[in-house]
């Protein structure tokens, strides 16, 4: 997903886009400076067999979960103070932040919902948000663990952009991939996932889309990791077998990554 400000700002009204530069300019602020970071080992790095990560999975896919911004466990507080714009009223973040303590840009993240119209620009302001303020690892887990299905898909679309190490974004791929949220499951399988999930983990991730019936076109490096790997022809062919005896349609699109599991790896 790529995330553009003006684009963003274009399709909000006037009171939304200057709340977005604000919000952008929180972000900014707290990012920690620049660093030149080693190149973090990539998924080649280990045995491609190696992990233990197995997603339950469901004949019945969940319902894609609404972008409600609802917390899951503990409460994020929201900004309950207010501030006006030309006559529209927007959550503010400053006052209410330095009175929690909680950094403004992260007050400013989970009211994305209430000032964007729409959960797809909510969606990409709050990326724009985690790409500007580039927090730690333990804020990221902070609003993914706190967040709502929405938030939660955010920080997923935004892994690949955040300084974390393979590690620490991988546990968040992998809790996703648990759930039967249908959005968060597609999420969790973008270009971040590619790039570090082992051989054992995402095969399962492959597996856990068919099952909750997320199209295979959401993961990302499919032709790529799906070319020559006979573990995952065996994997895909054994769920086609339980389908086809159980009276259950075969999806489409089993065939096309079957067909390239089987296909020779490019020299």
């Amino acid at each position: 997903m790529s995330v553009i400000q003006e684009e963003l700002s274009a399709c909000l009204g006037s009171e939304a886009a200057a709340w977005l530069d604000d919000a952008l300019a929180d972000a900014r602020a707290a990012a920690p400076p620049h660093q030149d970071l080693a190149e973090p080992p990539g998924r080649d790095a280990a045995s491609p067999d190696q992990g233990t990560a197995e997603f339950p999975v469901s004949d019945t896919a969940s319902p894609a979960a609404p972008a409600s911004e609802s917390r899951a466990g503990t409460t994020v507080p929201a900004a309950p103070a207010s501030e006006s714009r030309a006559g529209t009223t927007v959550p503010a973040a400053r006052g209410a932040a330095s009175r929690r303590g909680v950094p403004p840009w992260e007050l400013r993240f989970a009211a994305a919902g209430r000032v964007c119209a729409g959960p797809e620009a909510a969606e990409a302001a709050r990326v724009l948000l985690l790409r500007a303020a580039r927090p730690d690892a333990a804020a990221v887990a902070r609003l993914y663990d706190h967040g709502s299905g929405a938030e939660r898909r955010a920080v997923l679309l935004a892994l690949p952009h955040l300084p974390l190490t393979p590690g620490q974004g991988v546990a968040l791929v992998e809790d996703a991939l648990r759930a039967n949220d249908t959005r968060l499951v597609a999420a969790a399988v973008g270009p971040y996932a590619a790039a570090h999930l082992s051989a054992h983990a995402w095969r399962h991730a492959v597996l856990k889309c068919l099952f909750t019936q997320v199209p295979l076109a959401a993961v990302a490096g499919l032709a790529d990791r799906a070319r020559g790997d006979g573990e995952l022809a065996r994997m895909l062919a054994d769920f086609a077998a339980e389908r086809t005896a159980a009276a259950r349609p075969v999806p489409d699109d089993l065939h096309h990554a079957l067909a390239l599991a089987l296909a020779a790896k490019e020299a």
